[in-house]
């Protein structure tokens, strides 16, 4: 390396190794988050089962997401939506959207029932997945922050899950919180497959940074190494002797 080169190949060294450490940090803070945002999931699901008339019109939705629930109301078999191209353990499928009349209220509450095998993604017979059930209990979530889609051939499949695509396929004012139903999630062809709540996994969040630290020490290794050779001893000609066969004269 020529006396120019060496300088610009440590400070590119010394500038990637920071830029790597910062990307490491970054992961661990992420990991952070992601540790938080568990213990909130877990403290909310472990809670005692709440009426879902006590909870929503606060307002805040996110206050109020993975919370235990209960909701006492008469299911809208009339105007049930299909959630298309949902997989489950790798099979194609639908999920039911089935709306909840609640006694004194005008707003209903979509109730995510579960998930069925449909060969295409989308079409099934919903009157065979009717239940008897009057009382709907699992966790709330939110609705997407997206205007959603409905299929252009299928008033009431929805391609694309969002707040208002569910609420203008409906004639009656709809919550903006919904209810997923939990249960026996085996996959049964005489009953619908409840869903889970999200895995509460830490993600590769620390792998990702004992990468960027080990990037971090392979940069500032390389550079040490490169400084090194730079500085290391010059090898000097070995002089002959006077009178010896290799002397110039």
């Amino acid at each position: 390396m020529t006396k120019l080169r060496v300088p610009a190949f440590v400070a590119f060294a010394v500038l990637s190794a920071a830029i790597f450490v910062r990307l490491g940090f970054w992961q661990l803070h992420r990991l952070t988050e992601r540790r938080a945002r568990n213990a909130l999931v877990m403290s909310r699901l472990q809670a005692p089962e709440t009426d879902v008339t006590t909870l929503t019109g606060r307002g805040d939705s996110a206050s109020i997401r993975f919370r235990r629930a209960r909701i006492v109301g008469t299911p809208d078999y009339d105007h049930e939506l299909i959630y298309a191209s949902r997989s489950y353990k790798g099979s194609p499928g639908v999920n039911i959207l089935t709306p909840v009349h609640i006694a004194g209220r005008d707003t209903a509450v979509i109730v995510d029932r579960g998930w069925v095998y449909a060969p295409d993604g989308e079409t099934v017979d919903l009157a065979k997945w009717h239940e008897r059930d009057s009382v709907f209990t699992g966790y709330l979530e939110e609705f997407p922050a997206v205007a959603g889609a409905m299929s252009a051939n299928h008033p009431t499949v929805i391609t694309h899950f969002g707040y208002a695509a569910v609420k203008g396929a409906l004639p009656f004012p709809v919550s903006s919180v919904y209810l997923v139903m939990r249960g026996d999630s085996v996959v049964a062809p005489d009953r619908l497959a409840r869903l889970t709540p999200p895995p509460l996994d830490e993600g590769p969040h620390l792998n990702y940074a004992i990468q960027w630290f080990a990037f971090a020490v392979i940069a500032l290794v390389g550079a040490g190494v490169v400084i090194r050779q730079r500085r290391g001893p010059k090898v000097e000609p070995i002089p002959y002797p006077e009178n010896s066969p290799g002397a110039k004269h």
